[in-house]
């Protein structure tokens, strides 16, 4: 039962003549007289135990994208039943209207539509729904929660998307689609053309030079269909928040442009996300849109408050792949001890797979250096100063070992990863 506040107004009224009359005898009158009303009041509402509530799912959604949860609301009692209905979905699902007037006659139905507009990836929940029934005079109602459970799957936003057509652009090049041509790329046999200075001569096919009397080399393209193997860091160092997200979304945006670009460059992905354990998996073997698989295996990724385990990650990768693949590690440069890590971790794939690992950089640290007007600023300079230099020291030596590394801001990571992957594809190594 709950008490609305026109009975609250009603109360205050009747003490007006209990003021005027003073005696318990009016009292207990006209506490009477409100409590009979009340009760007449609940009596006639709508009983809530004969309403029965259909969810419509939103399914999925992109961050910051909208989406509409829909309940069917019947009422199968004998009443009207007017009152209010909340669906308790969660903050982050950002529902816009969760509370609604209801309004369902006798033996009918009513929908009920509340607008989401989610402020955080994951799976969201709504676990019930609570209606309030009042009666005519609105003076009490009744009220029920019923077990309703609601799921919004809230994907990864992919904004780095704008990069993909100049990226699609460079790998057509690449691969002879587009009017330019680069001589001597890749492995795979193209086509014959004349000889003109400048070419490899390692490039002359001597038989078809016989036969033509004229000096013919060979054109070639990147080999297609080759391996490209994401491993996304899922541990504590990814919660760590880069500009306005965590280092885990924007590890999620560059492996998402890397994805779908890879699978037009004819090469087979494979996504991992791990930390102690496998917390997602992804590939583009099955049927389907590999965006599609990425995003849904991204979604309800968190960042795990443990440790790395990096000496688990060769099994990994061997697992997934045995030949030799192009290996991304989208991890820390800072996390830890990489050199007890990172360093022999990528050292070993390294012997076998082309590696290539792909941090984010705070931008914070290029503000902090140029702040020295004062003694707080200085020190923090020094601070901001030590930590590139650690970070350098360490790119320096995963180079010296022929890794790969892409050390850039958030903005920046994605497009420069996808680069990097166009320059190792054109110079063969893939």
């Amino acid at each position: 039962m709950a008490i609305s506040g026109r009975f609250v107004l009603l109360v205050l009224v009747g003490l007006v003549p209990v003021l005027l009359v003073p005696g318990w005898g009016t009292f207990f009158l006209v506490a009477g007289c409100l409590l009979a009303l009340a009760a007449l009041d609940l009596v006639l509402a709508g009983s809530p135990r004969r309403i029965r509530i259909i969810r419509r799912d939103p399914g999925n959604v992109t961050l910051h994208g909208t989406a509409e949860s829909v309940l069917t609301v019947t009422n199968d009692g004998g009443r009207r039943l007017r009152g209010s209905l909340r669906d308790a979905w969660q903050p982050s699902a950002g529902a816009q209207n969760p509370l609604q007037d209801l309004d369902v006659p006798a033996g009918e139905s009513r929908r009920v539509a509340v607008r989401l507009r989610p402020v955080r990836r994951g799976d969201l929940k709504a676990p019930h729904v609570t209606v309030r029934s009042f009666g005519p005079l609105l003076l009490a109602a009744r009220q029920r929660t019923i077990e309703r459970p609601g799921l919004l799957r809230v994907l990864p936003p992919f904004h780095s998307r704008q990069h993909l057509p100049s990226k699609l652009r460079k790998l057509r090049e690449l691969d002879g689609k587009a009017a330019v041509q680069i001589r001597g790329a890749g492995t795979e046999f193209d086509s014959l053309r004349d000889y003109v200075r400048g070419d490899d001569v390692r490039s002359i096919d001597w038989r078809a030079t016989a036969r033509r009397s004229a000096v013919v080399v060979r054109t070639w393209r990147p080999e297609r269909d080759r391996r490209v193997v994401m491993v996304l860091d899922t541990s504590r160092t990814s919660a760590a928040r880069i500009g306005d997200e965590p280092r885990l979304d924007t590890g999620m945006e560059a492996a998402l442009l890397l994805g779908v670009l890879a699978e037009r460059g004819g090469d087979r992905v494979d996504f991992l996300a791990f930390d102690r354990r496998t917390r997602a998996r992804a590939g583009s073997a099955g049927q389907g849109n590999l965006l599609g698989r990425l995003v849904q295996a991204m979604a309800p990724l968190e960042a795990e408050l443990i440790e790395l385990d990096w000496h688990a990650i060769p099994a990994q990768v061997r697992a997934v792949s045995a030949h030799r693949s192009l290996v991304v590690l989208l991890t820390s440069l800072e996390g830890g001890a990489p050199e007890e890590g990172l360093i022999p971790t990528a050292m070993q794939l390294a012997r076998q797979h082309v590696v290539v690992v792909a941090a984010v950089r705070d931008p914070q640290l290029g503000l902090m250096l140029q702040e020295r007007d004062n003694a707080a600023g200085v020190f923090r300079a020094a601070a901001a100063e030590r930590a590139l230099l650690q970070r350098a020291a360490v790119t320096a030596e995963l180079r010296q070992h022929g890794v790969e590394v892409v050390d850039a801001e958030p903005q920046e990571l994605p497009p420069r990863l996808a680069d990097m992957y166009i320059r190792l594809k054109a110079a063969g190594r893939l």
